[in-house]
């Protein structure tokens, strides 16, 4: 299988952070396209790099559906919302389970939005565990470690489990206790 790298998914506040995204996104060779509904009627639409945008209600799960379908389809989203609001915590969730959220124009909160597990595994491998001690430690398979700090490289933007290391670490020392 011809796997795509994965999509972005961003929740923003403002019109103003969306549009940053947006033209960095676009840098990357992703297609802006305002709305969340496909017109594609395939159902991987990941080759075709497309990424939705546009406002989300503090109350409207309609949209929330289409934006998480976008997302589970394969496209980037980029929805302006309040991240507290029903809808918001909603998307958030919601898009956690196909991927890595990313909160803001720089994912700046990317420790935030680290799993338990994410966690874990990044403070054991900065102790210096390898990735199979790091996975026994925290009762997990291999495989699902693998995954776990996949997933963590791909929310701090980075190639290697180094750099995720790495960034984690600039992250959280960077956070109040």
């Amino acid at each position: 299988m011809n796997r795509q790298p994965d999509a972005p998914r961003h929740v923003v506040a403002t019109s103003a952070e969306a549009e940053t995204v947006l033209r960095r996104l676009a840098r990357e060779g992703w297609t802006a396209r305002s709305g969340f509904a496909l017109p594609d009627p395939s159902w991987d639409v990941g080759a075709a790099r497309l990424v939705l945008h546009g406002r989300i209600a503090d109350d409207d799960t309609e949209t929330v559906q289409l934006a998480v379908l976008a997302a589970a389809r394969g496209a980037g989203v980029v929805a302006i919302c309040d991240s507290e609001s029903p809808a918001g915590r909603a998307l958030v969730d919601d898009l956690g389970r196909v991927g890595p959220v990313h909160r803001g124009i720089d994912g700046s909160d990317v420790i935030a939005n680290l799993i338990p597990e994410q966690r874990a595994l990044l403070d054991r491998l900065a102790a210096g565990d390898t990735i199979a001690a790091a996975a026994a430690a925290e009762f997990l398979s291999l495989r699902t470690a693998n995954r776990r700090i996949a997933e963590a490289r791909a929310m701090f933007g980075v190639r290697t489990t180094r750099e995720a290391v790495l960034a984690y670490l600039r992250q959280r020392q960077r956070q109040p206790e």
